[in-house]
Order: C-alpha cells, then sequence, then structure tokens
C-alpha cells in the first residue's frame, strides 16, 4: 500500500501510485496523480490538477500546483504536470498555467531544482536543469535542456534561456539567452561560453571549437545579428561533426522574441 503518514491529508480521489510515500502533514487534493517511486517530504502541499511522474523526491514545504499569481485567472481548470526523477528542495513553489498561453506549467526528467525556487504559470522547463537557490521565474519562461541557473536569480517573463547555457549568480535576465552561453550580471551581460560545463557532457574537440565560434561571430566580431546568422549558417559545411549545434543555435536565433543578451 501507498506510504501515507497517518497525519497526512490525501483526497480521496488523488491518484497515487502504491509505491508512492507521503510525509507527515503533507495534504494532496482530488484531481492529484503521482507516479511510482516517488517521495514527497512533510508540510507539503500539492493540489490542482497536477501530474507527477516517476521517483520524484520532493522535499518538505514545498507547494506544488497552487493557482497562477495572475489576476486574470478565474479559476479555470489548468495544469501542472512534472516528469520523472526530479530532485525538489525545501519551499518551491510551481504554479498552474493560466487560460490563453497553453495552460499548462511543465518541469521535464532529471532536474535538480534548489530551494526556494519559483517556477510561475506557463513556464517550461526541460531535462538535466539545475536551478540554484532562490532562483526565480516569472511566467511563460522557458529553459531548454542543460540550463545552469545560479541563485538569487531573477528570469523576467517570456524570457527564453537555449540549451547548455550558464546563468551566474544574481543575475537579471531580461532577453533571451542563446545555447551555449555564459551569462551573469546586472544589467546581464555575456562572459564566454559554457566551456566547462560542455566538456563535461563529453562535447568532442570539433564541437567545442564550433561553439567558440558561434560566440566569436555573435559577440567578439563587431557584426550585425544578421550578419552573425549567416556565419554561423556556414559553420555546418567546415564543421559537419557540430551540424546539430549549429542547427541549435541557427533556430534558437529564429525564433527569439525578446532579443538576444548582447
Amino acid at each position: 500500500m501507498t506510504q501515507v503518514h497517518s497525519t497526512a491529508l490525501v483526497d480521496p480521489q488523488a491518484q497515487l501510485d502504491a509505491s508512492v510515500s507521503v510525509g507527515p502533514y503533507t495534504v494532496i487534493g482530488p484531481h492529484v496523480q503521482i507516479g511510482a517511486g516517488t517521495t514527497i517530504g512533510a508540510h507539503c502541499v500539492i493540489e490542482g490538477r497536477t501530474t507527477i511522474g516517476r521517483d520524484n523526491r520532493i522535499f518538505q514545504f514545498s507547494s506544488l500546483g497552487a493557482i497562477p499569481q495572475d489576476k486574470k485567472y478565474a479559476g479555470e481548470p489548468t495544469k501542472l504536470v512534472i516528469g520523472d526523477r526530479n530532485v525538489i528542495r525545501e519551499f518551491c513553489t510551481f504554479n498552474l498555467g493560466v487560460p490563453g498561453a497553453g495552460g499548462v506549467t511543465t518541469v521535464g526528467n532529471d532536474n535538480w531544482i534548489m530551494a526556494y525556487t519559483h517556477i510561475a504559470h506557463d513556464c517550461h522547463v526541460d531535462n538535466h536543469t539545475t536551478l540554484a537557490n532562490q532562483t526565480t521565474l516569472a511566467g511563460h519562461v522557458h529553459l531548454a535542456d542543460w540550463v545552469t541557473v545560479g541563485g538569487l536569480t531573477g528570469i523576467h517573463q517570456f524570457v527564453s534561456i537555449g540549451a547548455h547555457a550558464m546563468v551566474g549568480f544574481a543575475s537579471a535576465v531580461s532577453q533571451d539567452v542563446p545555447p551555449f552561453m555564459l551569462v551573469d550580471g546586472n544589467p546581464l551581460a555575456v562572459r564566454g561560453f559554457n566551456v566547462v560545463g560542455l566538456r563535461r557532457r563529453d562535447f568532442s574537440a570539433q564541437r567545442l571549437a564550433a561553439v567558440k565560434q558561434m560566440h566569436k561571430l555573435l559577440y567578439r566580431q563587431g557584426k550585425t545579428l544578421e550578419e552573425a546568422r549567416a556565419g554561423i549558417a556556414a559553420l555546418t559545411a567546415e564543421m559537419p561533426e557540430a551540424a546539430d549545434d549549429v542547427a541549435l543555435m541557427e533556430s534558437f536565433l529564429a525564433s527569439s522574441t525578446r532579443g538576444i543578451a548582447r
């Protein structure tokens, strides 16, 4: 049977796998679904139409699935969807989505989310991210795979941060951050590319060289954005092993809506 502490309040309509563990004084609402192997600490509140996958570890005092902090929200049946194998530390707050923007807040798989992190309505956090203490995501933020965000960082609504990018401690992020880049500060500045993170992910020498060249084209050669994009597109022929990395950068730059950090 599901291991539910005697002081926890789990609505009879909630759907919990038999291997789920629920700590003392936790409250779980009627529309919640929780997958196998997930453990929930003490004093958590999980409510709304929240779906949580397998093998997550949710620490004490977290609030998941509360209504969005949006004055337009009027009780519509929006959702929070969390994937598998995430670590969600103390005092995290993840909100439901709002209508008109998809209505779903998502957190993918294998994320390491540290204490006091806030993920607002309609954010999309992909996979393998690391969000340090007191990371704050306003609404509609998108963090791609392998993004790292330093503590005490605020990310403006509708900002996108590309795969493998790293944001330093106590930064204010109000523009899109291209893949692979290393940024920090207030105002935000690009300091280089995330070479340490890429090496840890076994990027080959040619892939690292391609990322370095993309960084130069965007930030070190005085080119306009259109000129830099043309130079980046040409890298596929020069460095075929890095074709996917180049395509990732091209796609990000083409879809940026807030302008990139430059």
